[in-house]
């Protein structure tokens, strides 16, 4: 059976080598770069005692320099359990969260057109990058310039990201894809528009500044352009759905960010490009954005993948709320033990690069050090409303089985339903007499909590 096309290019970004390898290995913990994506440890193909056998991550490939071994995720599995190729896969895919799409009329002809596609994408947008670039530092960039420079990013900074801008011009772009002989993959990639009516393509992106998205491997797959002019219909256009990207499965600064969490050992996930630059340029560098949504499911199984806790960094603005309530619902159903998320919610109108700019890094590790668990989140959200009357209570009690009901992991769901059986406990709670409180709280562990049982899905 034939896969569609892109499937195992997607497959491989979602997975990560060294996961998948750790299970059979030991690491060299001397020689081994975690921060880097470089692994080393004896090979598990051969009998040896020393570490010859490498995992490089980023590139996705391991290579043994004992017994030349070499291949990819899907290889190694295939290798090392004897599997064929496509229950390899399915077994891959089954762990990244993916189903294999049972497309058995694609042949492999049409599979290598589709691969040599998606390379033809990746080689336009790294043109427009370099497009950008030059252009920001031209003439036509002065007022791009200035704006990069009122908001306190230094040069190295700009070179980090990348970050370029589109001239105020119909066919700035679409001229030189054109003598490249390119236009239609510009088209294709969402750099270009094609009327229509039929008319002549233009430019996607004008008067804007620019900042390429690059995936998990660093390949450049999308862009996201802050407008200049306050006239401008959006402040910010990120590019279309395109057979390389997918805004809901993209995060920003990924690759980057995937090395340093390592490093820190969590990640940093604030709402915008510029939230992200700026957290970077104070030092950082574990800081990733959704491409202008909410959060979605997959993306947070790629945050997962980088951190047990990411912090979620949010304006302290209503907004700001109403995105960490979003995110607590989206979460729920999908913790495992260890894994879970922390709100850090910065005061009121201020995010990530206020906050720098306002009281430098050390203020803003400080608020990110002082995240609060998602249970706490859960709690303050539900308890916020009055309490003061049996119906408000009785609510009360509603929300929060319907919160433990959805959270699948049943060891999961007990935990949340003790810590919030506590937590109820000690908001009714009325200075009493010695001895009642101790009785009281006897007789509601007895009787499950007052028949507060959530997680079993039935009360009093």
């Amino acid at each position: 059976m034939a896969l569609p096309p892109g499937f195992i290019d997607e497959l491989r970004t979602r997975i990560t080598l060294s996961d998948v390898v750790g299970r059979k290995v030991v690491w060299d913990r001397r020689k081994s770069n975690p921060a880097k994506g470089d692994w080393w440890a004896p090979c598990p193909f051969h009998q040896e005692k020393t570490p010859s056998f490498h995992v490089d991550d980023r590139k996705g490939f391991y290579y043994c320099f004992g017994c030349q071994a070499k291949g990819d995720a899907i290889g190694f599995v295939t290798e090392i359990e004897n599997l064929p190729f496509m229950e390899a896969v399915e077994r891959l895919a089954g762990e990244a969260g993916m189903e294999v799409p049972r497309h058995d009329g694609v042949r492999g002809a049409r599979a290598r057109e589709a691969r040599d596609t998606h390379a033809r994408l990746h080689d336009v947008m790294e043109q427009a990058v370099r497009l950008f670039q030059l252009a920001l530092r031209g003439g036509s960039g002065d007022a791009a310039r200035d704006y990069l420079a009122g908001r306190g990013l230094a040069d190295a900074t700009l070179k980090r990201f990348e970050i370029g801008f589109a001239p105020d011009s119909r066919t700035h772009q679409t001229a030189h894809f054109q003598e490249k002989g390119v236009l239609e993959d510009a088209i294709a990639a969402g750099l270009a528009i094609r009327p229509d009516d039929g008319g002549a393509p233009f430019d996607r992106f004008r008067n804007r500044v620019m900042f390429p998205i690059r995936d998990a491997r660093g390949r450049c797959i999308a862009f996201g352009a802050r407008a200049l002019s306050p006239e401008a219909r959006a402040k910010y256009l990120n590019s279309p759905e395109t057979p390389v990207f997918s805004k809901g499965r993209a995060l920003y600064n990924h690759a980057p960010a995937r090395e340093a969490a390592a490093r820190a050992g969590t990640v940093v996930v604030a709402e915008g490009y510029m939230d992200v630059i700026a957290l970077a340029q104070a030092g950082f560098a574990h800081a990733v954005a959704p491409l202008g949504t909410a959060v979605t499911a997959e993306q947070l199984q790629l945050l997962w993948r980088m951190a047990d806790e990411p912090v979620i960094a949010l304006d302290g603005d209503e907004a700001g709320a109403r995105a960490a309530n979003r995110l607590v619902d989206l979460a729920l159903p999908l913790l495992a033990p260890g894994k879970s998320l922390r709100f850090c919610i910065l005061p009121e109108g201020q995010d990530p690069d206020d906050l720098i700019r306002a009281g430098g890094a050390a203020v803003m590790g400080r608020a990110l050090e002082g995240a609060r668990p998602l249970i706490e989140q859960l709690w303050l959200r539900e308890t916020a409303a009055p309490l003061d009357t049996p119906e408000r209570r009785a609510a009360l009690d509603q929300r929060l089985r319907a919160a433990l009901g959805s959270i699948a992991d049943a060891s999961v769901r007990n935990h949340y339903a003790a810590e919030i059986r506590t937590r109820r406990q000690a908001l009714y709670r009325r200075p009493d007499r010695p001895g009642r409180q101790e009785a009281r709280g006897a007789r509601w562990q007895a009787a499950g909590a007052g028949g507060f049982r959530p997680w079993r899905g039935r009360g009093r």
